[in-house]
Formats: structure tokens, C-alpha cells, sequence
């Protein structure tokens, strides 16, 4: 005979003070909109996390080619294979995060992410390299999606419970990474000048997440309240427990489904093709900005002061400027928005006067896409949950980066053969690319914003 749990909030449950169960309680919205220290663990997880990153891999590139002697084209194909474990693989750290829940995931990306940064350290061979350096991006590929899927799970809830938009709950998350973007480089730095060489950075990048490893494992809950909620509904409906075989063959299902279900979904795919806009332009950055520098200032010494000058514009602004959007326009106007902002600092370069050192039509650039990346980013990520079920929302966090990433590949080449032609035709054609990501974001559903507290957006 089989028994049953009772499930949680049933009748019989213990009651609080007024009566009411003591499930039911504890959904009662809190006075106070303080982010949970949940949230707090996560948002100080991506800042340390890019602190980490952002300490070993800017100079990377000049190991690889100065201190180990590769060639130019080599030293691409290892800069390439770390982007495609990290990008093209989220959807594997996704789907995993759905299946076991983000714990064990997290984890397993730290453990993978120091192994990897200490055995870079040590990496003399061209094999050597590639494995260390594959074995940082799928770190990043599993842990990344699961913090980011727990923030906007996190985010809707906290927005549920006190009334904060969730993008203002998203906007300190992406602060956080951006300030730990801004560090990263700094310890980096100061390390090379103190004489310890990128084996230090490595180490000290390693030492990094080490502390987070051992952070999350003492802090992060153990239970995911997704599978727990499954759980909790078969109980619901009084099946037993079944056969190994009939559980192996439903979980194969159920993921096939949450598959089918997300790359089927039109208005998640739309979001995907209208943010691979926005990261296709934001690559820039790292191709088209360089040569314009290299092309004012006869070299690119002043690079740095730029990418500086964003990761601040990110750390000063991206609060405020979130807080004002979330209250007064819904998330697709704001994505809608940000990606023109962002085709308004492609055309502005070849209008810019060329002042002061001639960076001036680079800076205008620098702002203008930073300005637009502050404005859609939390607005993309907010939206995911509006399209697809919860249960999903940990592989389509991933997809979201994987279908991105894999459309930059695609879009570098392309955008790669503008360098060599007419300025206003090179600019022009940038400019087009976060326009039709705009003209596509448009078709979305509104999403939940400050205004917006409507039903869940219906995903097609």
C-alpha cells in the first residue's frame, strides 16, 4: 500500500497567529524591499566572479603571443575555442541547472574554473593551453547560467513578495558584475608591475574562486524550489513511487519536452535573435573600436582609458538609471530602446568631430553603447521568465547566450571584412544591426514592468 505525504499547506497544517497556514504565511508580502540575502549572495557571486575572470584574461592574449611564442592565428584560435566553451555551451550549463538544480552546477563551474586557472598557470604546450583554456570557458558555461537563472528566479519572486521591478533587482546584479569587470583588470595589472607575471594573475584569479567556492558552499541552499514544486504536484495527485526504468524514461521526456518547448517558443526566440543584436554591436568593442583608435591616435595606447570609462559609466549609472526605466516604461520598450541608443553610437562616430587626441568620435561610441547596454540588458533578462515556464527558465537563460554567442561567431566575419571599407558604409552597416534587433524586440510581449503588473505574458 502506498502512503501518501501530505503536501505542504494542506489542512492541518500549523497555523500562525491569524489562522492562516503556515505555508500561506510565509507567502505574505515583506514591508521591506531590501534585496534577500539570497539576492545579496548571488549579486556579490557575479561580482566576484568577473573580479576572477577579468584578472587573467585580458592579458592572455599577450602570454600566449610574447611569453610562450605562439603564432598571431594561433593565438586567435585559443582566444576563440575559450569563447565558444563559454558561450556556445550555456545551454549545456542551462539544462543541467534545470535538471539538478544550481547548487551542484555552481559548484562543479568553481571547481572546474580553478583547475583550470591554475593549470593555465603552469601551461607551456600549445595542448596544454587549449585544454586549460577550454576547461575556464565550460567552467563559466555552467556556472553562469545557474547564477543568472537563480537571479531572475529570485527577482520575480522579490518583485512578487515586496513590489520592486525585477529590473531594478537585475540592474544591481549586472552593477556588480560590471564593478568586478573594472577590478579585475586593475589586480591583474598590478600584479604584472609587481613583477609576478601572468602566473600570479592565474593564481590570484584561482584564489578568487576559491572563496566563492567555498562561499556557496556554506550559503547556497540546498533544495530547488522548481523540483521541489514538482515533487510536491505528483504527491498532489497521489502516484506512487514508480518503477527506476518508468522515472529514467519520464525525466528523458520531460527534458525533451522543456527543449522542444524553448526552441520551439517564437517570442523567446525573437528576444534571442533581437539580444544577438545587441552582443553582435557590443563585439565591437573588442574589432571595430580598436581599429577606430589605432586610426585617430596612431596606436592604441588610450584603448584602456575607454574601456575604463565604460565599465564606469556601468558601475555610476546602471542603478539609477534602471530604477528610473522600471518605473515608467515596460521591458520591451526599454529593450527597444537601448538597442537604437546603441545604433545612435554607431552613426555618431562618423559625425563626431575629432577633438581633443581624436577620440572623441570612439568615446561617443563608448557611451552611447554603454548607455544602450544598460538600458536592455536587465530588460532582456527580465523578460525571459515573462516567455517560457519556470521549470525552463535555467536552459532558456543559457540558450539566451548560447544562440547570441553563436550569431557573434558569425557576425565577427562579417563585420570583420567592414574594416577595410569606406568609413560611412562601415558605420552605416553597424548602426542597421541593433536597428533590426529593435525592429524584431518590437513584436515581443510587453513584459512586467514598473507600470505593467498584469498577467504572465503568454509564450507562443
Amino acid at each position: 500500500m502506498c502512503i501518501r505525504d501530505r503536501p505542504s499547506g494542506a489542512a492541518g497544517a500549523p497555523a500562525g497567529p491569524s489562522g492562516a497556514p503556515a505555508e500561506e504565511k510565509r507567502r505574505r508580502p515583506r514591508l521591506a524591499s531590501a534585496p534577500t540575502p539570497y539576492l545579496r549572495l548571488l549579486t556579490v557571486t557575479q561580482f566576484a566572479f568577473n573580479i576572477g575572470f577579468y584578472a587573467v584574461l585580458p592579458y592572455l592574449a599577450t602570454h600566449l603571443g610574447s611569453g610562450l611564442g605562439m603564432a598571431g592565428w594561433l593565438v586567435g584560435l585559443v582566444l576563440g575555442l575559450r569563447t565558444f566553451s563559454q558561450q556556445g555551451l550555456f545551454v549545456v550549463g542551462g539544462a543541467l541547472t534545470d535538471r539538478y538544480g544550481p547548487r551542484p552546477v555552481v559548484l562543479a563551474g568553481c571547481a572546474l574554473r580553478i583547475t583550470g586557472f591554475g593549470w593555465l598557470a603552469v601551461a607551456g604546450s600549445t595542448a596544454t593551453v587549449i585544454a586549460a583554456v577550454l576547461l575556464i570557458g565550460f567552467a563559466a558555461a555552467l556556472f553562469s547560467p545557474a547564477v543568472e537563472s537563480e537571479a531572475a528566479r529570485e527577482a520575480v519572486r522579490h518583485e512578487r513578495d515586496t513590489g520592486t521591478p525585477r529590473a531594478h533587482v537585475l540592474a544591481l546584479f549586472s552593477a556588480a558584475g560590471q564593478a568586478g569587470a573594472f577590478i579585475g583588470p586593475l589586480l591583474g595589472s598590478l600584479l604584472l608591475l609587481l613583477g609576478g607575471g601572468f602566473r600570479a594573475a592565474c593564481l590570484a584569479g584561482a584564489a578568487v574562486f576559491v572563496g566563492v567556492l567555498a562561499g556557496h558552499a556554506r550559503l547556497m541552499p540546498r533544495a530547488d524550489p522548481v523540483r521541489e514544486r514538482k515533487r510536491e504536484q505528483e504527491r498532489e495527485r497521489g502516484g506512487c513511487r514508480a518503477q527506476a526504468s518508468d522515472a529514467v524514461t519520464r525525466t528523458a521526456q520531460r527534458e525533451r519536452a522543456s527543449w522542444r518547448a524553448v526552441f520551439t517558443n517564437r517570442p523567446f526566440l525573437l528576444l534571442c535573435l533581437a539580444y544577438s543584436g545587441y552582443l553582435v554591436s557590443y563585439n565591437q568593442l573588442y574589432l571595430s573600436l580598436p581599429a577606430e583608435v589605432e586610426r585617430a591616435t596612431g596606436s592604441g595606447a588610450a584603448l584602456g582609458w575607454l574601456f575604463a570609462l565604460s565599465s564606469l559609466l556601468v558601475v555610476v549609472a546602471q542603478v539609477p538609471l534602471t530604477r528610473f526605466s522600471a518605473h515608467r516604461i515596460a521591458p520591451r520598450t526599454a529593450l527597444v530602446t537601448g538597442l537604437a541608443v546603441v545604433a545612435a553610437g554607431f552613426a555618431a562616430v562618423p559625425l563626431t568631430p575629432a577633438g581633443p587626441g581624436g577620440l572623441l568620435p570612439g568615446a561617443a561610441l563608448v557611451v552611447l553603447l554603454t548607455l544602450g547596454q544598460m538600458l536592455l540588458v536587465p530588460a532582456a533578462r527580465g523578460l525571459v521568465p515573462d516567455l517560457v515556464e519556470d521549470r525552463q527558465l535555467g536552459l532558456a537563460t543559457g540558450a539566451l547566450s548560447s544562440v547570441s554567442g553563436i550569431a557573434v561567431l558569425a557576425g565577427s566575419a562579417a563585420t570583420g571584412a567592414l574594416l577595410d571599407a569606406p568609413a560611412p558604409v562601415r558605420w552605416a552597416v553597424l548602426a542597421a544591426v541593433p536597428l533590426a534587433g529593435a525592429a524584431l524586440a518590437f513584436t515581443l510581449p510587453v513584459g512586467r514592468g514598473g507600470k505593467d503588473r498584469g498577467t504572465r505574458a503568454v509564450a507562443g
